[in-house]
């Protein structure tokens, strides 16, 4: 989304995780995605760090401000959340708990999620923030386990998560690409 937002010019290859291309390893030898390769050959292979890479290389962003908590929250969502999200998402591989108590795990941060919605209308503030797109596809991913459950215990971050999943920018990197091949 920082990409499409700051109009950046990628080629995107899409790839299939069951069949990772040997360039993959080749770009980054830790296999994973998303990895950008800039036109001066440095590889980046984090999310977050692509995102602040696009948008310190634009002048019209608003989403990088210097001044606030974005970077926190997302690093608590990253560690905290990601991991309580991890054993919710595939309770059937963590037989350690139940479903439910990785839910309610992963309840205290959304619970402080709710409370911050309740007095600004994105996360940090009362405009769209790094932070709100880092965190979105991990509360994306927690609402999909039972979305019921989620909209009758979430309200805020339920009119949240909608906006940003209904918006022109989310529709629009959506599209579905075919499999890159060499």
């Amino acid at each position: 989304m920082a990409l499409a937002y700051t109009e950046t010019q990628v080629e995107i290859r899409e790839i299939s995780l069951k069949d990772r291309p040997k360039e993959l390893y080749q770009a980054s030898k830790k296999g994973t995605v998303p990895v950008l390769i800039t036109l001066n050959g440095v590889v980046i292979d984090e999310s977050l760090d692509i995102m602040v890479w696009a948008l310190q290389g634009s002048l019209n962003q608003t989403w990088l401000i210097d001044d606030c908590d974005d970077m926190d929250s997302i690093n608590q969502n990253d560690t905290l959340f990601k991991k309580w999200l991890d054993r919710y998402k595939y309770h059937d591989r963590y037989l350690e708990d139940s479903k439910e108590y990785y839910r309610m795990q992963c309840g205290k941060v959304l619970s402080d999620y709710e409370e911050q919605l309740n007095k600004t209308k994105y996360l940090l503030r009362n405009t769209v923030g790094i932070a709100d797109i880092a965190i979105f596809p991990f509360v994306r991913q927690f609402a999909n386990v039972d979305y019921q459950w989620f909209e009758n215990n979430y309200s805020n971050l339920k009119y949240w998560l909608e906006e940003i999943a209904s918006s022109d920018l989310f529709l629009k990197i959506m599209d579905k690409q075919n499999v890159w091949v060499e």
